[in-house]
């Protein structure tokens, strides 16, 4: 991306981009406007984005950065709204980093992804089964082993527990 030096206006809001903003965005000499809103970008923002000095629009907002906002040029960005949804970020126009509380930040962005492992937990969880269950339905000799080792410890499971009763109602 750094390549792209006569680059003037890039828009990538709302593509669910992952990772990192490459420190080579610096190289983008020409850039007047920079849309990364509403992704899932995380980390610092580069201090190479300081350098851009033809920027007058730039939206960061709605990611996973953290840290300091770089001094510089990004500094007459002076509307906290294009840093919005960034909760781990602080600096100029926003809080202060040592106003920040970072244990409550990294809970929010744990919440933030929860669907997403849940979505993977499934995905797991039916491949796993399936796995198990399958091979249990294709081979009769496994599924005759399994029936009976299942059969077996409930037969142990009810033994134990009649012969235990006594002492497990008195507790």
């Amino acid at each position: 991306m750094g390549a792209l030096v006569g680059l003037r206006n890039l828009n990538l809001s709302r593509n669910r981009l992952s990772g990192v903003i490459p420190m080579s965005i610096g190289n983008l000499q020409s850039l007047e406007s920079l849309d990364f809103p509403i992704n899932e970008l995380l980390g610092s923002i580069p201090s190479s984005l300081s350098a851009l000095t033809f920027l007058s629009h730039l939206n960061l907002s709605y990611n996973n950065f953290s840290g300091r906002i770089p001094l510089g040029q990004l500094q007459t960005h002076n509307d906290p709204s294009i840093y919005e949804g960034n909760n781990g970020l602080c600096g100029f126009p926003l809080l202060e980093c040592s106003n920040i509380n970072t244990t409550s930040q990294s809970f929010a962005s744990e919440k933030e992804n929860g669907h997403e492992n849940y979505v993977w937990a499934i995905i797991g969880f039916a491949v796993g089964a399936w796995m198990v269950y399958g091979a249990l339905l294709l081979h009769k000799a496994w599924r005759v082993v399994y029936f009976v080792f299942v059969d077996d410890m409930y037969d142990r499971f009810y033994v134990f527990v009649i012969l235990n009763w006594t002492s497990i109602m008195e507790k």
